[in-house]
Formats: structure tokens, sequence, C-alpha cells
């Protein structure tokens, strides 16, 4: 698929219009409920207009999930082999779940693209994301080597990070409904962040 037409700065900003009301109306109607023009007229432009940027539905849709891909490759990205592990992982679950509070409709876009085997995003989740994981369990598993971390399972550590920030965005209803409170609250977020990292460290810090 095509590229989105951005060469100017009106451009870039027409594309992040178009990206934001789709995300919205991706979110609440899934792939095939959301309209076209629908989406055009949140942004605040002619279907015509859209489909300037973006040939189809499906193309917007896919642009989409690469953007909220894009910031967690990002974040995952910057664990640098060469800072102390425990304060490396603080800083990525801290990261991490920011993105839940901040973006949750493109946590849970992107959870239900993945329920759904990812049939749109498979490509790029090969392409792009695998060789940033790779790199980061050789990273996990140089640390282990140099006894800086305990000897779990490198990518079950990653996956067990993403699955318990990412959380509190999918179900996010559920954690409001069991405890009253979501991560718009700062104490709460707070008390989440800490909790997360407290028990992640717990089990990969060597033990003495």
């Amino acid at each position: 698929m095509g590229e989105p037409r951005t060469k100017t700065r009106v451009g870039e900003a027409n594309v992040e219009k178009i990206l934001d009301a789709a995300l919205t109306s991706f979110a609440r109607f899934g792939l095939h409920g959301a309209r076209t023009d629908q989406i055009a007229e949140a942004a605040g432009m002619s279907k015509p207009n859209l489909l300037y940027y973006f040939r189809t539905k499906e193309e917007l849709y896919l642009a989409v999930l690469k953007r909220t891909l894009g910031v967690w490759l990002d974040a995952l990205a910057e664990i640098d082999p060469q800072a102390e592990p425990s304060q490396a992982l603080t800083d990525y679950i801290s990261a991490k779940l920011e993105f839940s509070r901040a973006y949750p409709d493109q946590s849970r876009l992107f959870a239900m693209e993945i329920i759904q085997g990812a049939p749109w995003l498979k490509e790029a989740i090969l392409r792009d994301l695998a060789p940033i994981v790779e790199a980061k369990v050789a990273t996990l598993t140089g640390w282990i080597a140099e006894g800086r971390l305990a000897p779990v399972d490198p990518t079950t550590l990653i996956l067990t990070i993403w699955a318990t920030t990412q959380n509190f965005a999918d179900f996010s209803a559920q954690t409001s409904l069991l405890t009253g409170k979501t991560l718009d609250d700062p104490a709460y977020f707070d008390r989440t962040r800490d909790a997360i990292i407290a028990i992640v460290l717990a089990g990969v810090l060597p033990r003495e």
C-alpha cells in the first residue's frame, strides 16, 4: 500500500487530523463499521480531500495502527545496553503505562487487531517490531550473562511488561469496575506504576 501524501506542513497537519478522526471511528465501530465520509467530516474536510491522502479505508486503518506501533517502537528502542538494568526497566515500564493513560483508544484498537490475528499489521510487526524485540532480547541476555539480571526468559519479560501495562488501557472498564479508579487519577497512576515496577524488578533482579 502507498504512503500518505505529506510533502508539506499543511499536508502533514491534515494527515494527523485524519488519523485522529479515524482512530475515534475505528475504535468505536471497527474497520468494517467505520465510514470514510464520517471520518472526513470529523476531520473537518471533504471525503475527496481525505481520499487524496488515503486512497482507501483499509489504507487509513493501517496508518492508524502503524502510528501506534511507531510510538511503542520508540519506547522499546530506548532501552540502552549500557544502562543500569533496573533503571532501564523502570523507565520502560513507566513509558508504557503512560502511553496507556494518554492513548487508551490506540491501545484498544491495536489489541483488537492482534486478537483477530493481525491481518493488516502482520507485515509491519515482522518487519519493524520483530528486529527491535530481537535486539532487546540480546540486551537482556547480555545483562543476564553479566549477572545483572536473574536468569529469566527475556522474551517473556518483554511480553509480560506489555501485557501488564496495556491491561490498564485495553481492560480499563474492568479496572474501573473493580477499583472505582482509572489511570486518569494521578494517585492511582503512581500507585499502579510503582506496583508494576516493584513486581517486575523483584522477579528479575539478581537474587542475593
